[in-house]
């Protein structure tokens, strides 16, 4: 059935027709008693419209670099010598990921073109190089200076009714996303007349839903909203723009434990290390360490124009008193700093991370996957040549230790020792460095740790489930290494570049973790290699090259930093503070 407008909305046109220009700037609207309530298309209110509706660009800032448009999926980018299909908004926290694996580091992204890209209006165009690319980054107003509303969104479905000039309703138009609502405003005529059924949905940056009856409704409650959020139109990638609200739940939400601390540029992460953080809802935080000593100070948070910042309060923890920038925080890690010589990183452990300290939880633990040495020590010394190796935890009670080609077999056992300590007994005749009674002081549920500090004894554990084959970038890292021989180009110890004792050398990363090692093409020598994501979701190189000189200085657990089909840079991060950079190249 058709629709009509009334007189009143009829003479209320005309007027409008006659002085439509002087009325741009104006909520402009026609009553129509009980007929829907109609705005020309070229109206202020009709702007707002468009506006909330117009394609949010910046979600994918860290691959282009623009708010006013994204990339269209799927699309191929290198990342750090990484190559990604980008497929979904998830996969872009891949890319951060890698950027975020080393602070300080120089990051690369290439992209391959062509590729398509949806601007504000949902038009797409096909995009043919890096320059083209720029060109049109260039014109987006970024930092919340463009149009675009996304402090609050329409909820769909909704239905919308057409009307020509002579007053009668051509249609009316199912609307489903913000896509269906731009392109249908964008194929208006500027005198068009359309009409909302109203009463419509909308839904506010913080969650909360609205229903509007009207124009005025409707106007009103988009004005109110569109600045009350911050829209993050910035390169920011890391996403620190969020809210006191946000920042103080994230803090009082679990524990967090300090990884790292440097302060007036000297590494303190040795005397730190493992302090646990509880911050309290009443401005207090709890802070215990390894023997059980607490100390209790204050925090207070607040957000501004240069982010936000945690201010931290000790009478004796002066390390820690300081008013600290808050750099990321996610995947329950945080990352403060002070200028540049003051930092903290702390890891959040909650309840559902921490495995029960029983045996029976333990015994199901292990079974379920491989688990791979990061460290072992006795009686103080670290046993560098076990680095790497695999334990393989079994049924009645046998275990294997592996390094890829050669496996030896003993037992393990899970109980409770004289001092009524959780401890997991291994045996193993051919390798006496893990044969001991190792006492449980960290449960995981992707990394152990056993530990006698006392006589210097300590077993790091991390799992390795499957391999990492299911990994996204692990299996690619590995594709690459295992392809010909890779010299050292570059080793800096510290402040001491060792590069010329690696001349005439060179090393062959083969299949099931095996390493030939060579002078001259004649080799001499080998060793263990693996590439997987530790428990703190980075990316680790294994390298142990046993006692072959002058090759066992470089066996570690080194970071990724980037690679190329033809070159490998890594990284190592010392308890001093300083860092030793290793480069491959073949």
């Amino acid at each position: 059935m058709k629709k009509f407008l009334n007189y009143a909305a009829y003479i209320s046109l005309f007027v409008v027709a006659l002085n439509f220009t002087s009325c741009q700037d104006e909520f402009e609207e026609i009553n129509t008693g009980e007929e829907p309530q109609a705005i020309m298309a070229n109206s202020s209110t009709a702007t707002l419209v468009k506006n909330t509706s117009t394609n949010d660009g910046s979600f994918d800032n860290i691959v282009d670099g623009a708010s006013c448009f994204d990339i269209k999926f799927p699309y191929t980018v290198t990342v750090n010598g990484i190559e990604l299909t980008i497929d979904t908004r998830e996969d872009l926290h891949i890319i951060e990921e890698i950027f975020d694996a080393i602070d300080n580091d120089e990051d690369f992204l290439e992209i391959l073109f062509p590729i398509t890209i949806t601007t504000g209006d949902f038009t797409e165009i096909t995009i043919n190089g890096i320059e083209d690319l720029r060109e049109l980054a260039a014109q987006c107003k970024e930092g919340g200076e463009d149009d675009d509303i996304e402090c609050i969104d329409f909820v769909y479905p909704m239905t919308l009714f057409t009307f020509d000039i002579n007053l009668q309703q051509t249609g009316s138009v199912l609307v489903e996303s913000d896509r269906d609502l731009r392109r249908f405003f964008g194929g208006l005529d500027d005198n068009d007349l359309v009409s909302f059924d109203f009463p419509i949905s909308l839904k506010l940056y913080d969650g909360t839903t609205l229903e509007v009856n009207s124009n005025e409704e409707l106007v009103r409650a988009i004005e109110n909203a569109k600045d009350a959020c911050d829209e993050d139109d910035d390169d920011d990638y890391n996403d620190d723009d969020f809210d006191e609200e946000r920042l103080d739940f994230c803090l009082t939400e679990c524990p967090w434990y300090v990884k790292e601390i440097r302060r007036n540029d000297v590494k303190q992460t040795a005397q730190y290390i493992d302090y646990i953080f509880d911050f309290m809802e009443d401005g207090t935080v709890n802070v215990k360490d390894r023997a059980g000593m607490n100390v209790t100070g204050t925090w207070e948070s607040r957000v501004g124009d240069n982010g936000a910042v945690l201010v931290m309060e000790f009478e004796t923890l002066v390390d820690f008193t300081l008013e600290w920038q808050v750099y990321e925080i996610d995947d329950h890690r945080i990352k403060l700093f002070n200028g540049e010589s003051n930092r903290i990183v702390m890891k959040q452990i909650c309840e559902e991370d921490v495995v029960p300290a029983n045996p029976d939880t333990l015994r199901e633990i292990l079974r379920e996957c491989e688990w791979i040495i990061k460290k072992v020590k006795n009686q103080g010394e670290e046993i560098d040549r076990l680095l790497g190796y695999e334990f393989k935890f079994m049924s009645e009670g046998v275990l294997t230790l592996s390094n890829g080609m050669n496996t030896s077999e003993g037992t393990w056992e899970i109980g409770f020792n004289e001092e009524q300590k959780l401890v997991m007994a291994i045996t193993m005749g051919d390798e006496p460095g893990v044969s001991f009674e190792w006492p449980v002081r960290d449960l995981a549920n992707k990394r152990l740790k056993f530990e006698v500090e006392e006589i210097g004894y300590e077993l790091v554990l991390e799992r390795n489930c499957d391999d990492n084959e299911d990994d996204r970038i692990v299996p690619q890292i590995r594709e690459v290494l295992i392809n010909g021989d890779w010299s050292v180009t570059t080793y800096i110890e510290g402040d001491i570049n060792k590069t010329e004792i690696y001349g005439g050398y060179s090393i062959q990363l083969m299949e099931d973790h095996q390493i030939s090692i060579k002078e001259g093409g004649e080799a001499f020598g080998e060793g263990l290699w693996r590439v997987f994501r530790n428990s703190e979701e980075r990316l680790k190189v294994y390298l142990n090259f046993g006692a072959n000189m002058p090759f066992d200085e470089l066996t570690d657990d080194w970071l990724f930093v980037s690679m190329t089909s033809v070159s490998l840079e890594l990284i190592r991060l010392n308890e001093d503070g300083t860092t030793d950079i290793l480069i491959m190249e073949r």
